[in-house]
């Protein structure tokens, strides 16, 4: 059912960050930080695959990602909703549902036998087609999945996610350059907000976390091995 209620934007981050909290997605350690998949230190950790898990807190976010695309983007803005391999293929089929499109996926890369295609399911040239993750850091990993879309002929110029870092101002140049608009519910700033106010993680913990996202590369490089 395509959602019709449109809570504003700054409640959408709030009761994002509280599920994150609540399934225990979100992990917070500045003492021994956690390695991210660029090998450099964070304090902090966020695993969005755990939604998928939850039905109630899984279906009001899925509400929330499709609203804010209607919002930002428009009603009518697509004809596809494609999923990133491989965290964002059931957030992608769930908001396909709701805004009552056809759904595909991108491979990262071509599978290597049959058809060695990257785009699986039905997309056609001239689609306008939405892109959905679980969620971004720098905005870098999103390029790769946009190009591969644009390859079959169809457009790409929309991404949504559950949950953006926030604190790396590049990411609006990097997507901004390749013709991409970023719809995120929340950011890390949202959450730690939420932390604070639900009592989540010590006092010390909380300090470590906002000095990273106030200054995150001055934090690695301090806190890199």
């Amino acid at each position: 059912m395509i959602p019709t209620a449109f809570p504003p934007p700054e409640e959408i981050a709030r009761l994002t960050a509280r599920a994150l909290l609540e399934v225990k997605a979100v992990h917070f350690n500045a003492r021994e930080p956690f390695t991210l998949a660029s090998g450099l230190p964070s304090p902090t950790y966020i695993d969005c695959r755990r939604l998928i898990s939850f039905p109630r807190i899984r279906s009001a976010l899925m509400d929330f990602l499709a609203v804010t695309v209607m919002r930002e983007a428009g009603f009518e803005a697509f004809d596809n909703v494609a999923g990133g391999e491989t965290a964002g293929i059931p957030f992608a089929a769930l908001v396909a549902e709701r805004l009552g499109l056809p759904m595909t996926y991108v491979r990262k890369k071509p599978k290597g036998y049959g058809r060695n295609a990257r785009i699986e399911g039905a997309m056609t040239e001239g689609q306008r087609v939405l892109l959905i993750e679980d969620m971004t850091t720098d905005g870098g990993s999103k390029l790769s999945f946009v190009d591969a879309i644009r390859e079959t002929g169809a457009s790409c110029a929309h991404t949504g996610v559950i949950f953006s870092y926030g604190i790396f101002p590049e990411i609006t140049k990097t997507l901004g350059d390749h013709g991409v608009a970023l719809h995120a519910l929340a950011t890390w700033w949202d959450v730690l907000a939420e932390a604070k106010a639900q009592g989540h993680f010590d006092a010390e913990t909380l300090a470590g976390v906002e000095a990273f996202l106030n200054d995150p590369r001055g934090w690695q490089e301090k806190h890199s091995k």
